[in-house]
């Protein structure tokens, strides 16, 4: 007697709601453990963390990297959704969005992104939407550039002023003092901000986080407080040389930071976490230089205030640093900030997460071993991602072990093997009758 076909009715996939157009809804966010048994032990780069009330799937995170491609209104462009989609898309923990301007005169370069129009939070705001639409988080890095400002692109020059010809504004580059980055360099000698000044800064970043949130939908924050950059630029003895509350000791040193984060803080929900990235150290031999016994004093104070995160690296500020070559060679064993962060978690403990960047993308072996080891919380990476956007699912291919993928990419990779085991099974059943 011949077989008789079963008619099956279409099974359709959920599709999210978080954008205009089709795309399934994912089951779970890639990147979320995938166990082989109920008893399979998760290594803790899989476990999910929470940052405040935001929880995430891994601690693998994508560090904020410029790409230097916005408008000429310093907006985002199809690019931005082009490049973090195809990241988001592969199961990152969080995904922080390059450095973006608070103010037109803070950018670092005339096609960095900005956010203090609501235009160009909207134009983020397709970003976020695709992010949630795979069920995976995203912050936004906001900066001000200080006497870095208007430069050209990196991928044009490393260290070279945009003027006016470029659509730069050399004429007002500013910083805590007037003291130039490089004697005799290319970075102009900035004018020093009057106080009116800086409490409008203060604002500037405040209502750049607001429209982040409240406009483009951003799950967190992050303070840009590192790299030479304006924050950075006020905290260290190197470049602050004022007088007056903003400058000498370190609490006086601290307190435009101080301000900027209670300003962020009292314009976003407290459900919104914010994080704060430092230099660490200056990696100078300047005697006045910063040190990691003052950013674990400044940790405590972040703390205090409400920083959820804190992200660790070094550097930018001086033009006489040691080069990170110069420091990897110290001790090749480690990666270069990995020192640094195991001090602040040393001295924080559990009060704070503790993430760092640098070199982590090169062996996910020992990523795995320091984050087992209690050395840091979250691995933060930059340049990996913008090589391979899927390098949670190789970190996880590494390790052998295996993650959820987005259903687009995850059926060519993992056939649902109980669908071709029952259609096996059927074929066979039809050749007998």
């Amino acid at each position: 007697m011949a077989g008789t076909k079963e008619i099956y009715s279409s099974d359709e996939a959920e599709r999210s709601t978080a954008v205009p157009y089709y795309t399934p809804r994912q089951p779970v966010p890639a990147g979320t453990f995938l166990p082989k048994s109920a008893n399979d032990y998760i290594p803790r780069i899989f476990q999910p963390i929470a940052i405040g009330s935001l929880e995430i799937q891994n601690r693998i995170g994508v560090s904020p990297m410029c790409t230097y491609s916005a408008d000429d209104n310093l907006e985002a462009t199809p690019f931005h959704l082009i490049h973090y989609g195809a990241i988001v898309s592969r199961g990152p923990g969080i995904t922080i969005v390059e450095s973006t301007a608070v103010s037109h005169d803070g950018a670092l370069s005339p096609h960095d992104l900005g956010i203090w129009t609501d235009e160009q939070a909207q134009k983020l705001k397709s970003i976020v939407d695709y992010a949630h639409s795979q069920d995976q988080k995203i912050a936004l890095q906001i900066n001000h550039g200080g006497r870095k400002a208007s430069g050209q692109p990196l991928f044009l020059h490393l260290e070279q002023i945009a003027d006016e010809s470029v659509g730069g504004w050399p004429s007002k580059v500013v910083g805590p003092s007037s003291v130039q980055y490089r004697k005799y360099g290319n970075y102009l000698t900035p004018r020093e901000l009057t106080k009116s000044e800086i409490k409008s800064i203060v604002q500037d970043f405040g209502d750049a986080a607001k429209r982040a949130v409240e406009i483009s939908g951003f799950d967190a924050i992050e303070i840009h407080g590192a790299h030479g950059y304006l924050i950075n630029q006020f905290y260290s003895p190197i470049s602050n040389k004022r007088t007056d509350e903003y400058g000498g000791s370190f609490e006086n040193r601290i307190r435009f930071l101080t301000e900027i984060i209670d300003n962020v803080k009292s314009k976003i929900p407290e459900s919104i976490p914010v994080f704060l990235r430092i230099s660490a150290v200056e990696n100078s031999p300047n005697p006045e230089a910063w040190t990691i016994e003052q950013s674990q004093q400044l940790a405590d104070v972040a703390t205090q205030h409400g920083i959820s995160m804190i992200d660790i690296s070094s550097g930018g500020n001086d033009s006489q640093q040691v080069s990170r070559s110069e420091l990897n060679s110290k001790d090749t064993k480690l990666p270069v900030h990995v020192p640094l962060a195991r001090a602040i978690k040393q001295h924080v403990g559990n009060k704070i997460v503790v993430a760092t960047v640098g070199g982590l993308h090169e062996d996910p072996v020992l990523v795995k071993d320091l984050l087992e080891q209690g050395v840091f919380d979250l691995a933060l990476i930059g340049r990996g991602f913008m090589r391979n956007p899927g390098l949670v699912w190789e970190f996880a291919d590494k390790l052998g072990v295996r993650t959820n993928q987005a259903r687009q990419f995850e059926w060519g990779f993992y056939p649902m093997k109980e669908q071709i085991v029952n259609l096996m099974a059927r074929a066979a059943n039809f050749e007998q009758n």
